[in-house]
């Protein structure tokens, strides 16, 4: 028996995670992706298909700053600010199958003290 990978899983997760959670218009998705060197976060609307902010430590003014707490903090607060510029107060939380710890922990608690509501 062939052994399963970590990816593996966090995508077995992930999917479970996402037969509950879907952004609307009114709620859109807070999706977080976390690789080694870098965090992203966008937030997304479901019903249209259509990413309505993003924000990612490989952004020129946020270089280099994802791989770490502190960056995941500035791409939590990054993100909140641009969903406020469009309007957007209340989203839901998708931790992506990662772990609710951590880089993910710290992005979505930055995001929160920066106003966004979930």
């Amino acid at each position: 028996m062939a052994q399963v990978g970590r990816n593996e899983i966090r995508q077995r997760i992930h999917k479970r995670i996402r037969a509950r959670v879907a952004g609307t218009g009114e709620r859109p998705r807070l999706a977080v992706f976390r690789s080694i060197n870098h965090i992203y976060a966008q937030v997304i609307d479901d019903q249209q298909g259509h990413t309505l902010v993003a924000a990612a430590s490989t952004e020129k003014d946020l270089k280099g700053k994802g791989g770490n707490l502190d960056g995941a903090k500035l791409i939590g607060k990054t993100v909140a600010q641009r969903a406020k510029e469009k309007g957007i107060t209340k989203v839901v939380f998708d931790r992506g199958g990662y772990l609710y710890h951590g880089r993910v922990k710290a992005l979505a608690d930055a995001a929160r003290e920066a106003g966004l509501e979930f």
